[in-house]
């Protein structure tokens, strides 16, 4: 067996794993055990390529492998689960990044290539420049450093990116028909494709995020998969195009659970609007104490905890799967929400609770718990704002107007577990507080949890 045979036929493994990784993704049970086959697939990918012929200065490479390595794991140990939406941004960025390096590289010592190599090293370099700035952008954003989180908007904003993408799209015609001795055109190029990441990313805030993450996701994808036809290497583009489909696909999902066309996240056009605060919210806000909490929870035969960010925040998510358990074993039925885009990126809420090791059979998508949400007897919101604010059914004034809820409102009983009264990512006040049937249990979210479990314990 020569060694070009043995390297293909380790891509193939690798692309099966792959493949198998991402299917048994679809499913909490399995979807730890896809991540370690992904994993595994990965490594024997890196070994099978760098057995490739030709391959030199193995110092580098190895000094590559021990700083990728020491950052990964410091990564995966110190990153805390708040701040996971802006470690997935980071990476894509660095994927983004990867292909840009590549590309400019191939094309630096290799400009003489065929017509399929330059449009691919073009395509590398402008998706990998867009995915590299935006997905900066978008940690920035998360992270409130740098830029604000909100949307960063100003007059004839459409109208410049517009003209960047025109720009982009004439020079890379004019570089792939004259490739060779194009250099300052190839830069310019580069330089474009950073400055478009950054004008597409910054007039996105709020709720929006969600779709930004996935959206990044795939163009990391799609960026790998033509860095694979610039340097000819099968696995760059199998690996590149399942995360582009499948980020694309997720992207889609998270549209439709944002009420957004794609087309509308392709251009950018989406949280392109001023978030405005609603003053025609009436009502008072009625706080209760944790005893009070307590005695309608005691009697309570049937709770659907809606987690959102500020379970992240609080951390909250072990406190809430031991009432969980105490309400259970007091004979209420116990289950948990999870709208597609609560917190801050897709499965955020997913993460935290497979964490707390609760049942995969009580998480409950938001179709699947609506339709007998008003036979709840209580619906505890610990963190959520908007993703269960009712102004999305009927305030056509409302930025989040028409996107799909949690209709938490139409429980018996809700208890919103919230530090103040502030708004939600979106910046849009929340009706539901001011409800007849709402009752407002202000603090930590932890502490709140854990006071409540204390309540219980000492019954």
């Amino acid at each position: 067996m020569t060694i070009g045979i043995f390297i293909t036929i380790c891509y193939i493994i690798s692309s099966v794993l792959f493949i198998i990784g991402l299917k048994r993704m679809s499913s909490p049970v399995s979807a730890r055990r896809a991540n370690q086959l992904s994993a595994v697939g990965m490594l024997i990918a890196i070994v099978a390529t760098l057995l490739t012929s030709g391959m030199m200065e193995w110092q580098w490479i190895a000094l590559g492998l021990a700083v990728g390595t020491a950052l990964g794991i410091l990564a995966a140990v110190k990153v805390t689960m708040t701040a996971m939406p802006q470690m997935v941004g980071l990476l894509n960025g660095s994927g983004g990044l990867a292909s840009f390096m590549v590309g400019w590289a191939a094309y630096r010592y290799q400009p003489g290539s065929s017509l399929l190599t330059t449009i691919s090293t073009y395509l590398a370099i402008l998706i990998g420049g867009v995915t590299f700035t935006g997905s900066f952008i978008a940690w920035a954003k998360l992270e409130e450093k740098f830029v604000t989180g909100k949307p960063i908007l100003f007059a004839g904003q459409k109208i410049v990116n517009s003209l960047l993408l025109g720009a982009l799209v004439a020079g890379g015609i004019i570089f792939c028909a004259h490739p060779a001795d194009n250099y300052p055109l190839f830069i310019v190029i580069m330089i474009l494709s950073l400055i478009l990441g950054v004008m597409a990313v910054i007039p996105i805030g709020g709720a929006d995020m969600p779709v930004v993450i996935s959206l990044l996701n795939s163009y990391s994808g799609m960026a790998g998969a033509a860095t694979g036809f610039v340097i000819i290497n099968s696995m760059l583009i199998v690996a590149g195009s399942l995360v582009g489909a499948s980020g694309i696909i997720l992207t889609k999902i998270m549209c439709k659970a944002m009420n957004r066309s794609l087309a509308n996240v392709l251009f950018s056009g989406f949280g392109n609007v001023t978030k405005k605060q609603q003053t025609d919210v009436k009502g008072e806000a009625k706080p209760i104490s944790v005893k009070d909490a307590y005695y309608v929870l005691e009697a309570a035969r049937s709770v659907v905890f809606v987690p959102g960010y500020g379970m992240a925040v609080a951390q909250a998510q072990h406190a809430v799967r031991e009432l969980g358990k105490i309400l259970e074993n007091n004979g209420a039925e116990v289950r948990y929400a999870i709208h597609p885009v609560a917190g801050r990126m897709p499965g955020h809420m997913n993460v935290l609770l497979a964490e707390a090791d609760v049942p995969y059979d009580q998480l409950f998508e938001m179709d699947a718990i609506n339709p007998v949400i008003d036979t709840i007897d209580v619906a505890v919101v610990i963190g959520a704002n908007d993703v269960i604010n009712p102004a999305a059914r009927h305030d056509k004034s409302s930025p989040i107007y028409g996107m799909p809820i949690i209709n938490v409102d139409k429980a018996k009983t809700v208890f919103v577990l919230k530090r103040s009264m502030r708004t939600g990512f979106a910046g849009v006040e929340n009706e539901l507080f001011y409800y007849d049937n709402t009752r407002m249990l202000f603090g930590d979210a932890k502490e709140s949890i854990q006071a409540l479990v204390a309540e219980f314990k000492s019954a």
